[in-house]
């Protein structure tokens, strides 16, 4: 078993990134993984405004990102970019917290003129990390039903698009190497 680390980047309570990464995340059971979700709910506020790296809370969060052999990292679309939290989050954290880590970027939003925040803000912010980016996926919230834990993406094409990145992302990991 491999263990699989699920960051959302939402601040909200309700969320459609975080019913479609909990979706991921049990697909992911059921292919044999184990996984781990991480909320930047999780980090309490004062580490995330006052940039204190060396905190508990996200050293513990940076050993386990660093233990994960892939990650699928979320996150709503806000102002043409990835939210707030995650980028206070990911500024903290050490920068080769990715290194050699395939990830699985995934970005909602409710519009498809916010289609490019994938390319153009996750990905970059993501490689900074030195992530193995994937292509990732961009949904639309109306697609998804926060309500329905068992299939949040009612439309057949996404669904297979998302199923098939998933797919590409469990290849990309089983690919790498294991240690000695």
């Amino acid at each position: 078993m491999s263990e699989i680390i699920i960051l959302s980047g939402s601040p909200s309570a309700q969320s459609g990134t975080d019913a479609v990464l909990n979706y991921l995340g049990e697909s992911l059971r059921q292919k044999g993984f184990s996984t781990v979700h991480l909320s930047v709910k999780e980090i309490p506020q004062v580490d995330l405004f006052e940039g204190r790296y060396d905190s508990q809370s996200v050293t513990e969060a940076a050993a386990l990102i660093r233990k994960a052999k892939g990650a699928i990292v979320g996150s709503p679309v806000y102002k043409a970019a990835y939210s707030g939290v995650l980028k206070a989050f990911l500024d903290i954290l050490p920068q080769d917290v990715l290194e050699d880590t395939p990830v699985l970027p995934l970005m909602t939003g409710g519009s498809p003129s916010h289609l490019l925040a994938l390319e153009y803000s996750l990905k970059p912010l993501l490689a900074t990390l030195k992530a193995q980016n994937l292509k990732g996926v961009y949904l639309l919230n109306e697609c998804i039903d926060k309500q329905d834990i068992n299939q949040p993406i009612h439309d057949p094409d996404l669904n297979q698009r998302l199923e098939k990145q998933l797919d590409y992302f469990v290849q990309t990991v089983n690919k790498q190497k294991q240690p000695i």
